[in-house]
């Protein structure tokens, strides 16, 4: 093969190359935003702790005020859901924006406070390490319940705030996992592993806020805690430089499935 034969190949494939990141490009990122909200009467809930509760069942981080039964967090003023994950499933990575295909914080803090986790609900992609913290003057264990990954089990010492960093995650989790306290029964949360970064979780408004997504259609996972699946495959149309707001969203009452016994 002479010489001038390769120097015009190796400039065809460049200009290909070069043509297909513009037509890539082109379609451009938007992003997508919404709001889940409880439709029905918002369920008052009973504490899983009441600060006075006889001191043998009592730990010392609770004693302050009753913990609050934050297995359904709803905003009294305009009914949004907290702690929904809204996601999707998969994604290519030659689609993930560039400022998103590493994420920008290597760690993130799990925190306990007055014998509850924080956050309650959370994202961890599987290029961040989780490292558990504990303001508590008690102690605690980290229980995680995975499907895929290797499951974790240990305690943290109280008033922890260098922590424990756990092992990375290796795969994505199908979904969001429960994490315990097995040394205090209520204190409970849930975890979404994930590989990339198009997830995320409702405020206390219950809106959500997912950035820089590919143009084109999809269908994204929406999961509550007490519910699982709310949507399998909520639709969304992504436009480049454009906002695609749902709106509303409404999650029916009966599908959280509150018992009588932690009503007030």
């Amino acid at each position: 093969m002479s010489m001038n034969f390769r120097l015009t190949a190796a400039l065809l494939a460049a200009v290909v190359a070069g043509l297909s990141s513009q037509a890539i490009a082109a379609d451009g990122y938007g992003d997508l935003t919404g709001r889940i909200v409880f439709d029905g009467d918002v369920p008052k809930l009973l504490p899983v702790v009441k600060k006075d509760a006889p001191a043998s069942k009592l730990p010392a981080c609770c004693a302050i005020k009753d913990t609050a039964n934050d297995s359904l967090v709803i905003n009294p003023k305009n009914k949004g859901i907290q702690h929904v994950f809204v996601y999707l499933k998969k994604i290519s990575k030659g689609d993930i924006h560039p400022e998103l295909e590493k994420s920008k914080e290597p760690e993130v803090v799990f925190d306990q406070k007055e014998c509850v986790f924080k956050p309650h609900a959370m994202v961890v992609r599987t290029d961040q390490q989780v490292v558990v913290k504990s303001d508590d003057n008690v102690p605690h264990n980290t229980h995680t319940y995975p499907v895929f990954n290797q499951g974790e089990n240990f305690i943290v010492a109280p008033n922890d705030r260098v922590g424990v960093k756990m092992p990375k995650f290796n795969l994505k989790e199908p979904l969001p996992m429960q994490v315990k306290c097995d040394i205090h029964a209520w204190m409970k949360a849930y975890w979404l592993v994930i590989d990339h970064p198009y997830a995320t979780v409702t405020d206390a408004d219950g809106r959500f806020t997912i950035p820089k997504l590919p143009a084109g259609d999809y269908e994204f996972v929406v999961w509550h805690e007490r519910t699982g699946y709310l949507d399998k495959a909520m639709k969304a149309t992504i436009k480049d430089g454009a906002k695609a707001d749902l709106g509303d969203i409404k999650a029916p009452a009966d599908k959280f499935e509150i018992k009588p016994e932690e009503k007030e």
